[in-house]
């Protein structure tokens, strides 16, 4: 193996103010959110999902979406997402001024049913009417959870997320985010999925890699993915995260250890490594805990000596 089986840079998209606080018991308050997205913002950190408009009763943690999107000022080095469930949190974000949004299905019809009360098909019929009052300007990526395996079904066939994805790519979506809702998934499920994917999509172009780190075999996934081809990867400040409609699914891949692991490989970022470790510093103090990171840890161990 050489140096050019790697991609020269590798696009990451910070899901931590969304998908790392949905699920986080304690109430962050909004004026620690806006900081942490603009400390996020000045580590280089260049596209950032910074919410979800969602009904307050379903993710309590996110009801001041409207007013950290607000706050937030209009950077050009990065680009803002949220996630958004139905017309309304579409409307809502697109109003507050937000040209790049996020829906989500899934590849196991259970996980569907618990999370949207719909099925996939019902679900892919919600997007296509949210679609269609969408201009071709707004950047739409499509979320699709579980395809390495379901906490209700067990494993999921790879055809299952192809048939999923091929219905997406109909629909006209500009990117899938491959998610690894629980974090089950390893190095040869990783190549077996893509395998699959590849028949149908473009895995540089179209397909980014949405990993968990439950059982510690994330990285590892994104190695295997790198040597695939992949480029665009999802990650966590800290390792933050979970899904509240997964029991048992632990933090998100954490941005500081995918970006060292990224830079140890000599592959471009834009992500100043050390800024971005003081900013997680920061925010677990904010938060009065300590995030899971490995690479977080060495440094929270040194500046306790």
């Amino acid at each position: 193996m050489t140096a050019n089986s790697y991609p020269e840079k590798v696009r990451i998209v910070e899901v931590g103010p969304r998908d790392g606080l949905q699920n986080h018991s304690v109430d962050v308050p909004t004026k620690t959110k806006i900081e942490w997205i603009q400390r996020l913002c000045a580590a280089g950190v260049g596209e950032i999902e910074i919410t979800s408009f969602v009904r307050p009763d379903r993710v309590p943690q996110l009801a001041d979406a409207a007013e950290v999107t607000a706050a937030l000022p209009q950077d050009q080095n990065t680009l803002y997402s949220a996630l958004v469930p139905n017309r309304k949190g579409l409307e809502s974000a697109l109003s507050a001024g937000l040209s790049r949004i996020s829906f989500f299905t899934a590849a196991s019809e259970t996980f569907n049913q618990k999370n949207t009360n719909a099925t996939i098909g019902e679900s892919l019929d919600r997007f296509r009417a949210l679609l269609d009052a969408i201009d071709h300007q707004t950047h739409v990526r499509a979320y699709i959870s579980t395809c390495f395996g379901c906490p209700y079904e067990g494993d999921i066939d790879p055809q299952a997320v192809v048939e999923v994805v091929q219905k997406l790519l109909d629909l006209g979506v500009d990117e899938l985010a491959i998610s690894d809702t629980i974090g089950v998934a390893t190095p040869a499920g990783v190549d077996l999925l893509l395998d699959a994917l590849e028949q149908c999509v473009d895995l540089t172009d179209k397909i980014a890699l949405h990993l968990h780190d439950t059982r510690g075999t994330a990285l590892a996934n994104v190695y295997a993915a790198l040597l695939r081809g992949v480029v665009n990867f999802d990650s966590a400040a800290g390792g933050l995260g979970g899904c509240p409609f997964a029991p048992g699914a632990s933090g998100n891949l954490s941005t500081e250890d995918l970006v060292y692991l990224l830079h140890g490989l000599g592959i471009e970022t834009g992500v100043d490594l050390d800024q971005l470790i003081e900013t997680s510093l920061w925010f677990e103090r904010e938060l009065g805990t300590s995030l899971p990171s490995r690479v977080l840890s060495t440094f929270r161990a040194r500046s306790t000596k």
